[in-house]
């Protein structure tokens, strides 16, 4: 009798790539959270439904600027305005705006949420602390 073979798959990662595609579903809430996370190098923005899911999200970098241009005032109320235009479509009206790091976009992404004509319910620092931290550099002697 002829033995039957089963024909061999080189790897199982290449059988299953397959993949479903998924679906967002757009929700509509009337309130939400925007953080602002500025940092020396870029801003990235994220708006958040009460329960902490992210809705949009976006930074200087991803709106085209590369290097030394990311960490501008202006890239970062691009990025802001992005985001909130993506908040609009879905239906948010107020927002808790919440304003972490040393970045010198933070003013900027500030005025252009208020700019924006949505409603402001509350502003907070979430900058964090150091409770002492690492060791300072050493002093310059000139």
């Amino acid at each position: 009798m002829a033995k039957t073979t089963k024909p061999k798959v080189k790897s199982k990662a290449k059988a299953s790539t397959v993949q479903k595609k998924t679906t967002k579903k757009l929700v509509t809430t009337s309130s939400g959270r925007i953080y602002v996370s500025t940092t020396f190098n870029n801003t990235i923005v994220t708006i958040t439904n009460e329960k902490g899911d992210t809705i949009a999200w976006s930074t200087s970098g991803n709106m085209g600027f590369k290097g030394t241009r990311k960490s501008t005032p202006y890239a970062a109320t691009q990025a802001v305005e992005k985001t909130l235009q993506k908040a609009r479509e879905i239906g948010i009206q107020s927002l808790e705006v919440f304003i972490k790091g040393p970045g010198v976009g933070r003013d900027a992404a500030l005025r252009a949420i208020r700019n924006s004509g949505l409603a402001i319910a509350m502003i907070a620092d979430i900058t964090p602390i150091p409770h002492n931290g690492p060791r300072v550099k050493k002093k310059r002697r000139v």
